[in-house]
């Protein structure tokens, strides 16, 4: 997110889709938030299963807050190849916990 390389956007993008779903619509509601943090944790533990982490220069090899390697990550087409894959996966994995 944001060319700073640290956690994918198709991470951070399913948080907020757990959030949607299952986060606090009241503040007393520890419930609600309990429910969210495990189903967080269920997404990192099978997205690290995956691909191996959820920090975006590590996923790709390329650090983006970096522009020498970032245009280096764009001549190599990750953001046409391996980010879609990212999403996909990110999807699959909320379509298997929620």
């Amino acid at each position: 997110m944001g060319r700073r390389g640290e956690t994918c956007g198709a991470v951070t993008g399913a948080f907020m889709v757990i959030g949607l779903k299952y986060g606090k619509a009241k503040a007393e509601d520890d419930a609600a938030r309990d429910k969210t943090y495990e189903l967080v944790g269920e997404f990192v533990a099978r997205f690290k299963d995956r691909h191996g982490s959820i920090v975006c220069k590590k996923l790709l090899g390329y650090d983006l807050s970096n522009p020498k390697e970032g245009e280096a990550a764009k001549k190599k087409g990750l953001f046409d190849t391996l980010c879609p894959q990212l999403v996909r996966n990110a999807t699959e994995i909320l379509e298997e916990i929620l």
